[in-house]
């Protein structure tokens, strides 16, 4: 997704995007460095788990890797001397034609189609997530985010990208949105969200739906010509300071929306199965 005056380089308009409740990413003074070059030779590293981490460049030769399970940003990954990147790159596509079409958005019509896609899919996720116990809404499947701390996170996506971006609004957060975690306690407070609070769900759901309203009217408004226009404030405190497009704003909510989508259907199907036993 990209303005029509720039070129077309999707990465570039959602570089930033936040996928789930971690890091952006472990690297340059982003985590800890005291096991970077380090060598394991016949360890045993069964049930270990690698969290925001930085694994560049990393070589694993003769290991056993059963039962394994990687998610992340993947590039010129090799497994047995096979290139597995565009693979996975392309499975995820077949499941997640939604993704395609995030990338080949062009124009204002393309992004009001996407958010069209984007509702009706949440709309599906919602129904599938109003079937189940309510407390099952509230649990973390292997450590990620509750379904109801996801919504939380996309109030607190839209707030920043959004309304504090795009419609320029000085203080838009609401107090339940969920911010990642590596945000500080202190600037949260800042923002006036309260990170121990424990919404009941029939309330994040209201939020929620006032957030995706805000989200419908800008790109309801959106034309090729204000694509292209900068931005003033940046997403909140302790964000990089640079200049941000409207499109490059909007990109981001739409792909994390997308990409959050992702992760709960992935885990409301977990929690579908625990719930039919």
């Amino acid at each position: 997704m990209t303005a029509t005056n720039e070129p077309a380089n999707p990465a570039s308009d959602w570089a930033e995007a936040q996928f789930g409740p971690h890091r952006f990413y472990a690297g340059e003074g982003g985590g800890n460095t005291e096991l970077r070059g380090a060598r394991f030779g016949a360890a045993d590293l069964r049930g270990a788990r690698f969290t925001d981490c930085d694994l560049t460049g990393v070589t694993i030769r003769d290991g056993w890797l059963v039962d394994v399970s990687i998610s992340g940003y993947l590039s010129n990954v090799t497994v047995n001397g096979v290139d597995v990147t565009d693979f996975v790159a392309a499975e995820l596509d077949r499941r997640h034609p939604e993704r395609v079409q995030f990338r080949e958005g062009q124009t204002a019509d393309d992004v009001r189609a996407i958010w069209d896609t984007i509702e009706r899919l949440w709309a599906q996720a919602l129904e599938r997530a109003g079937r189940l116990p309510a407390a099952a809404l509230m649990q973390q499947v292997n450590e990620e985010w509750s379904f109801a701390q996801t919504l939380r996170h996309l109030v607190f996506i839209t707030d920043a990208w959004a309304s504090r971006t795009v419609l320029d609004e000085e203080m838009p957060y609401h107090p339940l949105g969920l911010p990642q975690s590596w945000y500080p306690d202190a600037d949260a407070a800042a923002l006036g969200i309260d990170l121990t609070a424990q919404p009941g769900y029939a309330e994040i759901l209201a939020v929620r739906a006032d957030r995706m309203a805000v989200m419908r009217r800008i790109v309801a408004g959106l034309t090729d010509e204000n694509l292209g226009r900068l931005c003033r404030r940046s997403p909140a405190p302790g964000y990089p300071d640079e200049e941000r497009t409207v499109i490059g704003c909007i990109a981001v909510v739409m792909d994390e929306e997308i990409e959050h989508y992702r992760f709960a259907v992935r885990d409301l199907a977990v929690l579908e199965a625990q719930s039919a036993e």
